[in-house]
C-alpha cells in the first residue's frame, strides 16, 4: 500500500518559495492582497526547485495591468534553448476592481506596490502584494528600539520562570 508523501505545505496547501524580508524593514505596510502570477514552464520548474528572489522587486500599474518588475527567477538548469530571462517583467493576475482599488492607494504621494512573499497555493504560483510607504530613518530606529525592548521583556520573563 502506498503512503502519502508529506511535503512542506501547510494545511491550506501553501508551499512557500521566497519572502521579501527587507520590505518589512524598509516599508510601512498598509494593505496586502494575493494575486496570481503569469509564468512560463521553465520559470515554474525553477520556482519548484526553491529558486527565486523578491529583493529589489516592485509592482507597477501600466495600462490597467499590474506588472512585477525586477523579481529574479534564475534559469532552470535542465532547460536549454527554451529557457526564460531571469529578470523579465511578469504580469500579475488581479480583477479590475482590485486593480482600481490598489491603483488609487498606490497613486497617492509616497506609496508604492511591494511584493511581500511568493508561494504556491494549490499548485498555482501566487504573490502577496502590499501597498506600502517608505520609512524614514527615525522610523527604522524606533522599530529597532521597540524590538529590543520586546526581546528584553521576553528574556526577563524566561529568567523569572
Amino acid at each position: 500500500m502506498a503512503s502519502k508523501h508529506k511535503t512542506d505545505a501547510d494545511a491550506d496547501g501553501i508551499l512557500p518559495i521566497c519572502r521579501n524580508k527587507r520590505a518589512f524593514h524598509e516599508f510601512e505596510i498598509f494593505d496586502a492582497l494575493e494575486c496570481g502570477l503569469v509564468l512560463t514552464g521553465t520559470e515554474v520548474k525553477s520556482l519548484r526547485d526553491g529558486a527565486g528572489s523578491l529583493d529589489e522587486a516592485y509592482a507597477k500599474i501600466d495600462d490597467g495591468e499590474v506588472w512585477l518588475i525586477n523579481s529574479d527567477i534564475p534559469e532552470y538548469s535542465m532547460a536549454h534553448r527554451f529557457n526564460h530571462k531571469p529578470k523579465r517583467p511578469r504580469k500579475l493576475l488581479l480583477h479590475h476592481r482590485e486593480i482600481a482599488k490598489f491603483a488609487a492607494k498606490a497613486a497617492q504621494q509616497g506609496f508604492t506596490l511591494v511584493p511581500l512573499k511568493m508561494y504556491f497555493k494549490k499548485g498555482r504560483a501566487k504573490v502577496e502584494l502590499a501597498v506600502a510607504r517608505g520609512k524614514k530613518l527615525h522610523d527604522k530606529r524606533q522599530d529597532q528600539r521597540t524590538a529590543a525592548a520586546k526581546r528584553e521583556i521576553q528574556q526577563a520573563m524566561r529568567r523569572n520562570r
